[in-house]
């Protein structure tokens, strides 16, 4: 009886017969031989379909399979270090499940619209693949991390009837005939339990109007949310560090071939171990203002002008080659693709550098971070740095004042590096009941719907703190991409609700 086996596992069956259930992402065929890519979610796997070693109904399956067609296919597991995972099938039967006609995403390239239209399709690619196998680490690295420091994964309702980060945000609903809103943080309820539980996370998603169509934003996205009791900022500050150095290491042990499918370099997250570098809000000012960042930036543009002329002239001699075959042919063009989507990208680096140049030297105290502010600052480390003790006026209205600066707050950022910007926000919660009722009038909200979280300061209130990752942002830094929208399998994003 033959095996049934997974890709993954292939290594298991050395020199035995195994039969592979999945889809067939890729075909390249000569005349007495078809190498058939075929994937099962698990893993891509190269299957080679030699004519005179098969049956002539196994051929002609193969010479008709198309690109995502299912089918099942048995053959001889042999170790070959040049192919994917190590491993190849030498084919011995085939049978088609169903024949697919005329797959939209074909192997030239396709712009990201096209693409996201048809994101129930591109999640078969190599490259989504990779991307959401880490999306999964990350994940299960967040819950061992918790679970083994005995946090209770607890849940916050989705549907809320108050603000927690601020109103003009809030996606509104009807409920029952009442307004409501979706949630966005778990927060307020992550404190409540905190209460009751010493020490829980929250880890669900989370969801902001905000009219952005920058590579940081989605309008849906999921954040793990930690409140711990008796904590201050000092000890909220070392377990965000503790978190994001588990997970980086986490997914560098299990997850680095998907890491080099994306093209991601290792070093850079081998870098991030702590302890992360701390500066406060007045000391990034300072860093933002610099004459280093200025030149810091003048090289970048220098940098991205270089690259700019080196593909062009490599265009043009794409443009004026004559390929022989249809293989060259489609490699060029492929090419060329490449090249014109880097050359946006880097017009549009070079209009924004004089952008940041002018904000960052002109930077004021007392202003809150934009995404540039975050990009310049994080590139001036090689790890995370958190930055803290913000000005309050930039803050949330539970955010406690230190006691040493009543201007400041005690909240952290943690920035990315590579300029990827923010990924932890955070910091110690005001514990005191008189104080959270003014800072709430002074935000012009309503008392009344905050009642019940008023009661944890009424009854048993210590000092306690937390703080909230970002997972799409995270594992945007964590793969190198550019935009979010990759990082999590259908992006809800302003204009795009479906598919």
């Amino acid at each position: 009886m033959v095996l049934e086996a997974r890709i993954e596992e292939l290594w298991r069956f050395e020199g035995q017969e195994v039969t592979l259930k999945g889809w067939l992402a890729h075909k390249r065929s000569s005349k007495r031989i078809h190498f058939l890519i075929v994937r099962d979610g698990s893993g891509f796997c190269q299957c080679v379909v030699y004519q005179p070693e098969v049956p002539a109904e196994v051929w002609e399956r193969a010479e008709r399979i198309t690109q995502e067609s299912a089918l099942q296919i048995t053959g001889l597991v042999r170790r070959d270090e040049r192919q994917i995972g190590g491993y190849e099938l030498g084919v011995r039967d085939l049978e088609i499940v169903h024949l697919t006609q005329g797959y939209p995403i074909t192997p030239k390239p396709h712009g990201v619209d096209f693409l996201l239209d048809r994101r129930h399709l591109w999640l078969r690619s190599r490259r989504q693949w990779a991307i959401m196998r880490i999306r999964h680490q990350v994940v299960h690295a967040i819950h061992r991390f918790f679970d083994e420091r005995g946090f209770l994964k607890l849940d916050a309702p989705i549907f809320t009837g108050n603000a927690v980060e601020g109103t003009t945000t809030l996606f509104e609903t009807d409920f029952f005939g009442q307004p409501a809103y979706l949630s966005q943080s778990g927060q307020l309820y992550g404190e409540a339990m905190a209460m009751a539980f010493g020490r829980i996370y929250t880890f669900g998603p989370t969801f902001r109007a905000e009219k952005s169509k920058t590579r940081r934003h989605l309008a849906e996205f999921w954040m793990v949310e930690p409140e711990m009791a008796f904590f201050d900022l000092e000890m909220t500050m070392d377990l965000a560090e503790e978190l994001v150095e588990y997970i980086v290491q986490q997914v560098l042990a299990h997850r680095r071939f998907e890491l080099s499918l994306l093209g991601r370099d290792p070093e850079a997250l081998e870098r991030v171990r702590r302890p992360f570098p701390r500066i406060t809000y007045t000391e990034a000012v300072e860093i933002l203002r610099s004459p280093e960042t200025q030149r810091m930036l003048r090289a970048d543009e220098e940098r991205l002008q270089a690259e700019r002329a080196e593909l062009e002239a490599e265009a043009e001699a794409l443009r004026s080659e004559r390929p022989a075959g249809e293989v060259r042919k489609g490699e060029i063009e492929h090419r060329l693709a490449e090249i014109a989507h880097r050359l946006s990208e880097i017009e549009e680096e070079l209009k924004n550098i004089p952008l940041w140049m002018d904000s960052a030297r002109n930077f004021r105290w007392g202003e809150d971070f934009g995404g540039a502010d975050e990009t310049i600052l994080s590139r001036h480390f090689d790890r995370p740095v958190l930055v803290h003790r913000y000005p309050a006026a930039v803050k949330a209205f539970y955010m406690k004042r230190d006691p040493r600066d009543e201007r400041l707050a005690l909240g952290v950022d943690m920035l990315a590096p590579e300029g990827y910007g923010e990924i932890i926000g955070g910091g110690q919660r005001e514990d005191d009941l008189d104080t959270l009722i003014a800072r709430i009038r002074e935000h012009n909200l309503p008392l009344e719907v905050y009642e019940w979280y008023l009661d944890l300061r009424r009854y048993g209130s210590v000092p306690h703190a937390g703080f909230g990752l970002g997972l799409e942002r995270t594992l945007a830094w964590i793969c190198g991409l550019k935009h979010v929208r990759e990082t999590i399998p259908f992006p809800r994003m302003m204009g795009r609700l479906f598919p």
